[in-house]
């Protein structure tokens, strides 16, 4: 378990900003206490110093997880996100999308979102803007990119791609052994 140098700070920060904007503060400086990033076997952790401070009698290869898992880096180096960072995402999002109760399990089981399942979408939506993605009933379900702006969205045809698929609640059934 050790921090993240510059670059990896750099390329993560980049990649949560897609989501979530200048919000990004918010998670660091929290009212119920500070919280940082940590890295360990190429994924990386939110955690609270507080529990950071106790886990340092622990040593690195007996830990496995520490707070919460939001991404992980690849062996070229980018950030990916994981499902598991919905949770703090979603209440900073700057830009969301919710969908058709019809379109839900399709998300779900991890296809893109469709302009015929679309239900609404924030204004100024650009393209290729990270987005939240929301049932009508404003629980999230996930988190993608948007293949088409806002404007584009109301004049494309119904069986056109508006929101690329990154990650939704459905992996921690599809993928339950491989998340920490």
């Amino acid at each position: 378990m050790r921090p993240l140098t510059e670059e990896e700070t750099r390329v993560m920060f980049e990649k949560i900003a897609k989501y979530i904007g200048e919000n990004l503060q918010l998670l660091v400086d929290r009212p119920d206490g500070t919280y940082c990033f940590r890295l360990h076997n190429d994924r990386v952790y939110y955690v609270s110093e507080k529990i950071l401070k106790l886990a340092a009698n622990i040593s690195g290869d007996k830990l496995v997880s520490l707070g919460t898992c939001f991404g992980k880096f690849t062996k070229t180096h980018k950030f990916r996100l994981h499902i598991t960072a919905l949770d703090y995402l979603a209440p900073y999002a700057k830009y969301k999308v919710w969908i058709k109760p019809g379109a839900e399990q399709s998300f779900l089981y991890g296809n893109h979102v469709l302009k015929s399942g679309l239900g609404r979408i924030t204004e100024n939506t650009s393209q290729y803007q990270g987005v939240v993605v929301y049932s009508m009933a404003d629980i999230p379900l996930g988190f993608g990119v948007a293949a088409k702006s806002t404007q584009d969205c109301r004049k494309v045809d119904p069986m056109a791609i508006v929101v690329f698929h990154q990650a939704d609640i459905g992996e921690y059934v599809r993928h339950e052994e491989t998340l920490t």
